[in-house]
């Protein structure tokens, strides 16, 4: 007998139908058990999960061949997810299950040798592709209902063996579908942070250089000696920025659902994702690939924050693929089996210390390095990564007397009341121009609209321009810099004092740094 079984398999971050096929025939001495339809190893592997979970549960075949087509035929299919749809499929063919309209539901799900039903990658795109090609119900593991269950307007049962499966088809077994309350879920955890930026005691013009930084999506780089609290501070940024949408949040999760890194307990992710690689990362690790697609470090830190700290050690390699992704927001990967766009819109945070010993311009500890050994160090970061960072801040380190006497720091809530309203005003400004939300995204034209100086501004500038031998490229970026200092105050011209603040950014770029 001749069954159909639907299923889905990933391209890139979205979902492809597969409809598993199953057929068995008298194969005389010769029976076998055949997969055909592109699988990988993990597919073929399947066989063996599929037959031992049948037989340990009573559903002993006769001796009979089998094959299962894999439709589109012309499609590579990967991954364990087609071993409940392979299943069933099987027990419809050989009568030991029987579904009225097996049309009406898909099932994805990788299996145990004695039945169970395991977790899988990729669940939350599988259910929204299932409601698109309008299917009653989809059937995943139970470990990942809650993460399917986010799409609306489709039933999601989470099974745990096999026998739920057939249980629930002969009526002697009753499952109700997991439900997930998408948007109190979403807003109940959306400022829910363990930590906080009034914990950094000090480094008030760190501080603020963040706020700038969050207000206008701007990259920033930290220059500072071992132990000043860089890394502290960056990973407190997340707590300052407009929270996530509900739809950047799907988003987001889709992403996180591809590479496994959802929780059980998981529905959306509620808060910007801070991801913070070693610097040994691999060049397909930080921006994705493989022979198997997963995605990288930056399509995980979409819509959020990438943060490489200790910036010189990482590879030229490395670095130099965030050239593209910093600049168009998104990475286009090639491989031999596929190629593919994807989505990467994320701040940049950097730090390093000033030099290989690490005290340079430290104001108590003396640094061994020569000036052609400190600059030796900054070359390892070209000029072209260099200019997609817009705040080049230097973080003194704090001493003990502030640290015991300072008072508790502003909280990251009153902070990101600031952020917030100037990336309103960003918003409407920028509302017909298509593919800009912010600041840091303004090209040339939309500097020139929107940053006129006044004869004041200007002249501070170019003296700024000529006392410090900045270059070319800093000027934009104290452009785009004072535009977003003056929307955290709420003025529509930028003035001098804007300026002003934003060339005290620009530290790197000053010739004579390294003496």
């Amino acid at each position: 007998m001749l069954a159909k079984v639907h299923s889905a398999t990933l391209s890139g971050l979205e979902a492809m139908e597969v409809t598993i096929e199953v057929d068995n025939f008298d194969g005389g001495q010769n029976s076998r058990f055949s997969i055909v339809g592109l699988p990988d190893n993990a597919v073929k592997e399947s066989q063996e999960r599929v037959q031992s979970a049948l037989r340990v549960n009573g559903y002993k075949a006769p001796f009979r061949s089998v094959v299962v087509n894999l439709a589109p035929a012309d499609v590579r299919k990967e991954g364990s997810g087609f071993d409940l749809p392979m299943a069933v499929g099987v027990m419809l063919s050989f009568e030991f299950l029987k579904i009225e309209t097996p049309d009406r539901y898909m099932f994805v799900g990788e299996l145990g040798l004695d039945g169970s039903i395991l977790p899988v990658k990729g669940v939350l795109p599988i259910s929204v592709k299932a409601r698109e090609m309008g299917y009653e119900a989809l059937f995943v593991p139970a470990e990942n209902a809650r993460e399917a269950a986010v799409v609306n307007k489709l039933k999601v049962y989470g099974v745990s063996h096999l026998n739920d499966i057939v249980g629930f088809f002969n009526g002697s077994l009753s499952i109700e579908p997991t439900h997930v309350n998408t948007r109190e879920e979403f807003y109940s955890h959306l400022f829910c942070y363990d930590i906080d930026f009034d914990e950094v005691r000090g480094q008030e013009n760190v501080k603020r250089a963040f706020e700038v930084a969050a207000a206008g999506g701007h990259n920033i780089i930290l220059v500072g000696s071992p132990g000043c609290g860089k890394s502290m501070m960056a990973k407190r940024l997340p707590s300052i920025l407009p929270p996530l949408t509900l739809s950047e949040s799907l988003e987001t999760t889709q992403i996180h659902s591809i590479a496994g890194k959802l929780k059980k307990e998981d529905s959306l992710i509620s808060q910007r994702p801070f991801r913070a690689p070693h610097h040994t990362v691999s060049d397909v690790a930080l921006v994705g690939g493989g022979n198997t697609f997963m995605p990288g470090e930056i399509c995980l830190a979409h819509h959020g924050v990438l943060f490489l700290d200790e910036l010189p050690e990482f590879s030229r390699s490395v670095l130099e693929t965030l050239r593209q992704p910093l600049e168009d927001r998104i990475i286009t990967i090639s491989r031999s089996r596929y190629s593919l766009t994807l989505p990467c819109f994320f701040m940049l945070v950097a730090s390093m210390n000033p030099c290989p010993c690490g005290y340079h311009h430290h104001p108590t500890r003396s640094c061994v390095c020569t000036p052609a050994q400190i600059q030796r160090y900054m070359n390892k970061i070209s000029g072209p990564l260099m200019d997609r960072i817009d705040l080049q801040v230097e973080v003194e380190s704090v001493p003990f007397e502030d640290m015991a006497k300072s008072p508790k720091g502003e909280p990251s809530s009153a902070i990101r009341e600031r952020v917030l309203k100037a990336r309103q005003i960003q918003v409407e400004r920028y509302q017909d121009v298509k593919g800009v939300h912010c600041n840091a995204q303004m090209n040339t034209s939309l500097l020139q609209k929107y940053v006129q100086l006044d004869d004041a501004a200007l002249n501070l500038l170019r003296t700024a321009m000529k006392k410090f031998t900045l270059s070319a490229r800093a000027y934009d970026r104290i452009l785009k810099v004072s535009r977003t200092i003056a929307d955290l105050e709420g003025v529509e011209q930028v003035q001098s004092h804007h300026i002003a603040e934003a060339i005290g950014y620009r530290n790197l770029d000053r010739e004579n740094w390294v003496e």
